[in-house]
Formats: C-alpha cells, sequence, structure tokens
C-alpha cells in the first residue's frame, strides 16, 4: 500500500520531501553558523547556545511564511491546473492537497515560533543576569560597555528592566507578542469544529494574516541581536584580544586595548514575504475583479427542511464535475465568501448549488430568498473535475452525509453522457450508496434519484443504476412506519423503488456482491466522505481484488472537496 500511495502521489511526496529538506538545511546551517561564527563570539559569552536556537528557527519562519501563502492563492492553482491540463490527472488532482500543506506548514510556524519565543526568554533572562552582574566575568564588562556611547552588545541598559517591560516597550518584544496572539488565534479557530459550525469566526479570525505579516517585517528592524563588526574583528579579533576585556588594565599599551564594536543584524524578512505578499495581493485584486461580473439567478427552488437551490447563469462560466465555487451575498455582508460544491452536470446550461440552513449566514441567506432575490457575487470554479468516474466501467459511489453533494452533478452527468452516447464515457453500471443520518436535509437529492430512476426506466435502462440508501440514525416512528407499509413497491422513507436499508452498511458483503456481479471488471470506488470510512474502504478494495490480472480489480480514489 506504501508503493501504491508514492505512485499516486509522487508529486505530493516530492513536494512534502524538499519542503522538510529545505527546513532541516535552514535549520542546521543557521543554528552552526552562529554557535560556531566568530562574529558572534562575544554576543554568544553572553547568550550561550539559545542564540543559536532563536536564530535558526527564525531563518525556518521566515521560510514557512513565505509559503503559508501561496497554497491558498485559488487562482494561481487554476491557471497551474490549467497549464498542466496535458499532465497525468494524478498530478493535477495533487494540487487539491493545497490545503492539507497550508495546514502543515500553519503547525510548523506555530512550532518554530514556540522554539524562538522559548530562546528569546532565555536571551533576556541572560542578557538581565549579564547585565547586574559585578564580577568583572566577560558578560558583565561585554553588558557595560553602552556607557561608552553606541559600541554597546546587550540591549538592556538599566538594572531595572524586567521581561514583560523589553515585551511591551521594545519594536521586537511588542511585534513578537502580537504575531504570536494572532498566530495562536488563527490556528485555534481554524479546527473542524468551527469551520463547520461557525464559518464566519474561522473567516474573519483568518484574516489576522494581515497583522501577522505586518508585524514580520517590523519585527527585526530594531535589531536587538548584535555581533561584532568586520572593522573591530580586524583590528581587535576576539579570539587573540577576549582575555584582555576582563583584565582592565589602565595604562594599556597592546594591540588589543582597544574595545570592540558591535553592529544590529539587518532586519531580512521582508526579503522572504514580499514576493508571495504581492502575489497574494494580485490574487486579491482579481477575485474582486471576478466578483464584480454579473451573475443572473434563473430559478430559486426551496427544497423541504430549510435547503435552498440557487440555479445561476455567468457569462464563460465554465464548470466540470466535482468543482465548486465561492459565493457571496453583499446584502449580508460584502467581505464573507462561502464555499459550496456545484450540484449541476456540465451538460446543463445554467450552475446549480444547494444551500442548507447550517450557520448565521446560511440562515440569513435563506431568509433573504424567501423575500427577494438578492445581488450575488460568484467565484470559481475551482477544484479539479471528478472524472475518473467515467473511465471506470463499473463504479461504486459512495456519499456520506453532506458527502452526497458532488454525486449530483456526477450522477447528472452521466446520465446526459448516457443519453448522448458519449464515447468517453466507459461506465457500464453504477452503485450508489448514500448514508446519511436523517433524509429531511436531502430531500432535494432524495427528488434527484427519483427522476433519474424514472428517465432511466422510460429508455429501458432501469439496471444502470443501483443505489442503496443506508439510514444511520432512526427513531421509533420510523420504525413503526417501515413495519406497517413493509410490502409497498415505494419506499416509506423516501419514496423511491429502491427500499431504504437501516443501519451502516456491511461492505464485505457489498464488495463481495459486486465482485460476483462483475467477475472480469476493474472497479473505480469513489468516497465523499469522513476519514474513519476511507480507512474501512480502502481495506475492502484490497481485501476483493483478485491477485489475478484478468479477474476483478477495485481501486479507491478519495475525493477532497
Amino acid at each position: 500500500t506504501m508503493g501504491n500511495w508514492l505512485v499516486n502521489h509522487w508529486f505530493s511526496a516530492a513536494v512534502l520531501a524538499a519542503w522538510l529538506g529545505i527546513n532541516i538545511f535552514l535549520f542546521t546551517y543557521y543554528f552552526l553558523f552562529f554557535d560556531r561564527d566568530e562574529q558572534y563570539f562575544y554576543t554568544r559569552a553572553i547568550l550561550g547556545s539559545a542564540l543559536a536556537w532563536a536564530r535558526a528557527s527564525a531563518k525556518c519562519l521566515n521560510f514557512n511564511s513565505l509559503l503559508i501563502l501561496l497554497p491558498v492563492c485559488r487562482n494561481l492553482l487554476s491557471f497551474l491546473r490549467g497549464t498542466c491540463s496535458c499532465c497525468r490527472r494524478t498530478l493535477r488532482k495533487q494540487l487539491d492537497h493545497n490545503l492539507t500543506f497550508h495546514k502543515l506548514v500553519a503547525y510548523t510556524l506555530a512550532l518554530l515560533t514556540a522554539v524562538h519565543t522559548i530562546a528569546h526568554l532565555f536571551n533576556l533572562e541572560r542578557y538581565n543576569q549579564s547585565q547586574q552582574a559585578t564580577d568583572g566575568s566577560l558578560p558583565a564588562v561585554l553588558s557595560k560597555m553602552h556607557l561608552q556611547g553606541s559600541k554597546w552588545l546587550n540591549p538592556i541598559h538599566s538594572n531595572q528592566t524586567t521581561v514583560e517591560y523589553v515585551a511591551f516597550t521594545t519594536i521586537p518584544g511588542l511585534t513578537g507578542v502580537i504575531i504570536t496572539l494572532a498566530l495562536i488565534l488563527m490556528v485555534t479557530s481554524s479546527t473542524e469544529f468551527i469551520r463547520r459550525n461557525y464559518f464566519e469566526l474561522f473567516w474573519y479570525t483568518h484574516h489576522l494574516f494581515l497583522v501577522y505579516f505586518a508585524g514580520l517585517v517590523i519585527h527585526g528592524i530594531a535589531g536587538l541581536v548584535r555581533g561584532q563588526t568586520q572593522q573591530s574583528m580586524a583590528e581587535v579579533h576576539p579570539y587573540r584580544c577576549a582575555e584582555y576585556l576582563t583584565l582592565q588594565e589602565h595604562n594599556c599599551s597592546h594591540s588589543c586595548c582597544k574595545d570592540p564594536e558591535f553592529g544590529s543584524i539587518p532586519a531580512e524578512s521582508w526579503k522572504w514575504v514580499l514576493a508571495p505578499i504581492i502575489l497574494y495581493v494580485f490574487e486579491r485584486i482579481l477575485r474582486v475583479w471576478r466578483a464584480q461580473q454579473k451573475v443572473v439567478v434563473t430559478k430559486v427552488v426551496m427544497h423541504p427542511a430549510r435547503v435552498l437551490e440557487l440555479q445561476m447563469q455567468k457569462k464563460g462560466f465554465c464548470m466540470e464535475v466535482g468543482q465548486y465555487i465561492f459565493v457571496n451575498c453583499p446584502a449580508i455582508s460584502p467581505l464573507e465568501w462561502h464555499p459550496f460544491t456545484l450540484t449541476s452536470a456540465p451538460e446543463e446550461d445554467f450552475f446549480s448549488i444547494h444551500i442548507r440552513a447550517a450557520g448565521d449566514w446560511t440562515e440569513r441567506l435563506i431568509d433573504i430568498f424567501q423575500l427577494e432575490i438578492p445581488r450575488i457575487e460568484v467565484d470559481g470554479p475551482f477544484g479539479t473535475a471528478s472524472e475518473d468516474v467515467f473511465q471506470y466501467e463499473v463504479a461504486m459511489l459512495v456519499g456520506a452525509g453532506i458527502g452526497v453533494t458532488p454525486f449530483a452533478s456526477i450522477l447528472k452527468s452521466i446520465w446526459y453522457k448516457f443519453q448522448q452516447a458519449d464515447q468517453t464515457l466507459k461506465t457500464k453500471k453504477i452503485y450508489f450508496y448514500w448514508l446519511c443520518r436523517d433524509t429531511g436535509a436531502f430531500a432535494w437529492f432524495n427528488d434527484l434519484l427519483a427522476s433519474l430512476e424514472q428517465k432511466m426506466a422510460e429508455s429501458g435502462k432501469a439496471d444502470f443504476l443501483t443505489y442503496r440508501l443506508f439510514l444511520t440514525g432512526w427513531d421509533t416512528s420510523i420504525a413503526n412506519n417501515v413495519a406497517f407499509h413493509f410490502d409497498t413497491a415505494m419506499d416509506t422513507v423516501t419514496g423511491l423503488r429502491h427500499k431504504t436499508i437501516f443501519g451502516r452498511p456491511m461492505w464485505n458483503m457489498e464488495f463481495a456482491a459486486v465482485a460476483a456481479a462483475h467477475p472480469r471488471s476493474v472497479v473505480g470506488v469513489f468516497l465523499c466522505g469522513p476519514e474513519a470510512l476511507a480507512k474501512s474502504l480502502q481495506k475492502s478494495c484490497h481485501q476483493h481484488s483478485s491477485l489475478d490480472p484478468r479477474k476483478v480489480k477495485f481501486y479507491f480514489n478519495k475525493e477532497n472537496f
């Protein structure tokens, strides 16, 4: 399985290896540089190895800050997808791991910030101790140099200074506190739970990235950590002259009598992040421009359980199955953009989304549409097409909960291709498994299945689509109703010809049945649903694939929506 993963994800593996390699190189190189370089001999005399920890983590922080914006430049990714449309689909599909990479870089930033902050707390403590020391040691002597004007090495010039004072009155201290707070808020508000249930909180908090980058650029300007200047090293090299500093001779005539001079390390974060910031500014300008293009809402359908269907048209809009768009309604908030999976097929002359009431923004949108049709702005479509479905003669599609949405587009598209005798469609049979707690919010999907069922029956292709609905959460009233209507032709829960099954699917039995029905086929298994389900489906794919190349094979594909 590891071999399979590497074959399918070689691009992701290569990117990860390069990213990890560069991080390790930067950290090791700069750690050794600051831990051994002669220029920082005196700085190390006060700070010890905490200097190297602080500087090495700072370099890696700059590198990862450079990367963090790139995976969220959606238009840049779409452009890359377009330019490599001739590449293999596996390569294009891996661009859909952009958010996974974004999260990985973000967690790395959090870890490096912790290392950097702790190292600087040690540094401050040592600066303080050296400033207060009166024992004539090298750190004590170096710390008193501020009395001779601009030669200072220790930024703390008073015995009354505390860590809190430095943190809130110096530029590095204050920007460091602000950056760290911004990062903590961004990371904690982007958990799965908050994104799903309080999208607005996630959306607004994430815009603290502006504060983060502003703070990062200013952070190193004051140059509090200093090293010996090149000119001073030529005159009084520390390896030769350090011992004379503690002797304090009055009438000194030695070549080492001159005090060493120190200069700041120039601020360089801006050099790292300038290019991605400019790129991101262009990205946002492009989004604003695209959002200004007129969207015509051609049809509004209010489905049961407060689900709103919007059918829209926009000049030049070109979609593929499995893609998503971002929607904004200026009447609610000019700043908030929400992602929705497209539920229409590319063959239709409109594009549609289904919005269920899940949070403040969606609630307000549904309320507004019940009164009037407001102005809507659309950005997209984004994401890679799920066209792999059309490449298998037998497809098993598994949709769990809200994950059923992209299959609306896929099932409709397959039906259109089937009707038009499209040569690119290899599919001869589809098994569709729909798992949900209650069908209430998905009545619209029910209607879609019913109409597909009817159309297929009319054209004598009733056996093209077999679907099974698994109701995983049900109460006694449903159970009694089912028992009462057990021998009716239509299902009591959905009104469909295929009966609803209560409980979870026994995947071994399902796979065994498909393998028995198609002993020589290659079966594509597609999931849009939770990770736990992905694992059990992957396991079933391995178990039920025959080692004989002429017999049944199951290939697992998990979609990222």
